[in-house]
This record gives C-alpha cells, structure tokens and sequence, in this order.
C-alpha cells in the first residue's frame, strides 16, 4: 500500500520521496568477521584433534598478545603525541631531538630494535653499572615482557608523531589564532581547540597502526615472550603438524584484526565531522 502523503503545518502536503527516509546499515564487512569465526568454530568442532587442542594450548599467548598490544598502544599514543608536538615546538634543541627520535627509529626494522633491546641493552645496563659500582645495574636482568613493550613503543612512537604532527598541521591556524584573540594561552588553545580538531583528523591512520601493531606483535616471540605465535611455534614442534597449527593460528590473528578494523570504523563513524 503506498504511503498517503504527510500535510504541513500550513496545510501544503509532504510527498513520500524514495529513498529519502534515514536508513541505519549494519557495516557489510562484518559478514567477514563472521565467516572466519564460522570456519574457525567448523574446524575445533568438527576436528577437535588437533584444532581444539591447538586453541587450548595457544590460549595463554592470545592472552598475552592482546595485553601487550594494548599496553604498548596506551604508551604509543603518549609518545606520539609528545613527540608531534616537539617537532612543532618552536624550541630548536626540542625540535632537533624529536626529529632525530623520529628519523632514526623509522630507519631500523623493528624486528632489530627488539633484539637490541632485549640482548644489547642489558650489557649497556651492566657496564654502566660496573662503573657506577651500583650493584641493582650489574645485576639488571632483561624481562621478555617489559622488554616487548618497550620495544614496540619506540619503534611504534615515531610513527605514531608524524600522524600527530600532521593532523595537528591539518588544522587552519585561523584556529589557533582566534583561540588566542579570545584570550587563551597556548596550552589552552592546543589543548581545547587544536587537538579536539586533530584526533578526529588523525583517527584513521591511528587505528591502521594499532591493526599494524597488533600483527607486529608476533616479532616479539623472538624475546622470549609467550605469545600467540611462540605457543604455536611450541605446540608445532612437539606435534610436528605445522599446517593445522599455523591454519589456526592464522585465523586466529584474522579475527583479532576483523574485530580491531571493525571497531576503528565504528569509531570513525561516531567522530566524523558533519558535513
């Protein structure tokens, strides 16, 4: 049955226009998310040995996966946006120290900068220590944890301050400058009016990093920690079955990173500038 058309207030009448009406769209892509969660559910079900006892055994490192992701990210954001702000400081010896973090950290894979925070900087610890003759630096031991973080934290930080330093450059300094004619300080300015602004801007290659971040986070096995992908290493080298641990361990990373792309899009819904 057609719709009647609606009447104004003033007595003229409203016509039904097709596809004029707000429509609220469940995001497609979460078809995706639900046919890996679908295959991975067949596959521990279906066959149980292995795939059942590769998720048990693996579980612990999805644990500590997500926990070091999310640690380092909270330091990451942090980092990032002290180090974008230093290389807009009007300061030369703040600005030439960020800027150096940053080209010098982007120049060094971080698989290596993991290695040398785990091997290279306790020696550095212990001969300080020798020459200081402190007893807690020569007896400084490397924690695999603490030591990941750490690592993905610098290396991730320096990227993380070229997307603050552009997305606080992507606002107009008509900003900043009326912020100022209204009687703020600089601080205030950047903190109400700036940087409100520039999260938005910045919010999409934000999530791309932590996505980035949580896939990297697989390089941190090489130091010792236990996460997803060192329990698989270690389920696979006593079943010697690589292809359905590393299927499942696979899926595995696939639906943490479905679920991460979803969030950041819902996200940037809610944030996006009305047009």
């Amino acid at each position: 049955m057609a719709e009647k058309p609606k009447t104004r207030p003033g007595g003229g009448k409203l016509f039904y226009i097709p596809g004029g009406d707000t429509i609220t769209r469940i995001d497609p892509w979460w078809g995706l998310v639900a046919l890996v969660v679908v295959a991975a559910v067949v596959l521990v079900t279906v066959w149980p040995d292995p795939f059942w006892n590769i998720l048990v055994f693996v579980r612990g490192g999805i644990i500590v996966t997500v926990s070091i992701t999310v640690i380092s990210f909270i330091f990451i954001m942090v980092l990032g946006l002290l180090g974008g702000l230093g290389r807009l400081s009007r300061n030369r010896v703040l600005r030439g120290f960020a800027s150096l973090y940053v080209e010098m950290v982007r120049g060094v894979p971080l698989l290596v900068q993991l290695i040398w925070w785990y091997f290279a900087f306790p020696v550095m610890i212990h001969a300080v220590g020798k020459w200081l003759d402190f007893s807690f630096m020569i007896e400084y031991q490397a924690n695999p944890i603490v030591t990941a973080i750490i690592g993905l934290t610098v290396c991730y930080g320096a990227y993380m301050s070229e997307i603050c330093r552009a997305g606080i450059q992507s606002i107009p300094k008509g900003q900043m400058e009326a912020a100022r004619s209204l009687g703020m300080s600089h601080f205030q300015a950047m903190r109400y009016i700036i940087l409100p602004q520039s999260i938005r801007v910045i919010l999409p290659p934000v999530g791309n990093e932590f996505i980035a971040l949580l896939k990297d986070s697989s390089l941190v096995s090489v130091v010792a920690v236990a996460d997803l992908t060192r329990r698989g290493r270690e389920f696979m080298a006593t079943h010697f079955n690589p292809i359905e641990v590393w299927t499942m361990v696979a899926l595995i990373y696939l639906v943490m990173t479905l679920l991460s792309a979803r969030g950041v899009s819902w996200l940037e819904k809610k944030n996006r500038f009305e047009e």
